[in-house]
């Protein structure tokens, strides 16, 4: 889940998909997959499946979706979780533990014919199994669209990415990106349009939203050094809760006053290994792809894998495929010469 930095971050830019018109950006795969997993379900809550019980939805959000960058223009490389450290442990086990509940609720919730419950719990049971990740990059490799496995934490790599200038931005809904280093954190890209807010029957139109680390930097007054041991006080997920009750503003104020958390006597600190988490954040496993590669998308590859293998309809998957040909970005420069 990250840490929540968005009381705190007031410099972010709302923007329309058409702003980013042939810009490259590395998404973090497994941000995105979830929210797929949770959003596109059926009436009682169920995921979208094939004739086979294998999950599906994750697949028609991402090639969709995927397709809808192509047609505006975006270069989207997604990257996949390496092996977490050893001290996200306890917030995996909680994760899985709320899931195991949250499926408890979900069958309970059927059983008495209570639908709405049963749609808010059946997202908060969403599980992305190895199977599905393993689709989706199979489902990447027919669209031509490059994918990189990150050593450890998908976030970090995509911020690599962009700091090192291999994309424009990084994608994802967590603030741990900025952390990470990440000069340009896009926003609600993956979950972009008409949104029901959890737990009661109201709509909101959900748009993109750029965050600039040094803009951020720049109004908070600190460094990026400094955000890091802000968000360690207020709990990441190397240390889930924190520091004993300290919110945002107290977090905010303890850097400002002492600089370092060594300084800050007024805190107990939980006994957790803070110079460990810094350098997560700071120095974190990365590869460097040496360079990313889009290619055309190979129509009959996609065709058998998703309405041979999982059951699409035909005729919706190759539409998509023709939009995309047809679309501004291909009308203006030939698809072979847009993805190299």
């Amino acid at each position: 889940m990250g840490v929540d930095l968005g009381p705190l971050t007031k410099s972010r830019i709302r923007i329309r998909f058409e702003e980013l018109h042939g810009r490259s950006l590395a998404i973090d795969a497994y941000n995105a997959l979830y929210q797929f997993l949770a959003v596109i379900r059926g009436e009682h809550g169920e995921p979208l499946m094939d004739s086979k019980g294998h999950v599906t939805s994750h697949l028609s959000g991402l090639y969709y979706r995927t397709i809808n960058f192509l047609e505006k223009g975006i270069k989207p490389v997604y990257v996949f979780d390496g092996k977490p450290p050893e001290m996200k442990a306890q917030e995996i086990a909680s994760r899985v533990e709320q899931r195991e509940t949250a499926q408890r609720r979900y069958e309970e919730a059927l059983k008495r014919g209570d639908l709405e419950a049963a749609r808010k719990y059946a997202t908060l049971s969403t599980r992305l199994k190895d199977y599905m990740v393993e689709d989706a990059r199979r489902l990447l490799d027919a669209m031509g669209i490059p994918w990189i496995q990150a050593p450890s934490e998908g976030e970090a790599e995509a911020a690599y990415l962009s700091s090192k200038g291999y994309v424009w931005a990084s994608v994802s809904q967590d603030y741990d990106s900025l952390l990470f280093g990440s000069p340009r954190l896009v926003r609600n890209l993956t979950i972009s349009g008409r949104r029901k807010l959890p737990g009661r029957n109201v709509y909101v139109e959900v748009s993109p939203e750029i965050i600039l680390l040094d803009s951020v930097l720049t109004e908070l007054g600190l460094t990026r050094e400094q955000l890091v041991d802000l968000a360690i006080l207020l709990g990441t997920d190397f240390n889930p809760g924190g520091a004993q009750g300290i919110g945002h503003v107290r977090a905010y104020n303890y850097i400002k006053r002492y600089g370092r958390l060594e300084e800050i006597s007024e805190v107990r600190l939980g006994g957790f290994d803070y110079e460990s988490i810094r350098m997560i954040f700071l120095r974190p496993a990365v590869v460097d792809p040496g360079g990313l590669r889009w290619r055309s998308p190979n129509e009959e590859a996609i065709v058998r894998f998703l309405c041979d293998e999982h059951d699409f309809s035909e005729g919706r998957v190759r539409n998509a495929l023709r939009r995309l040909k047809t679309s501004s970005m291909a009308s203006t420069e030939s698809l072979d010469r847009w993805f190299g």
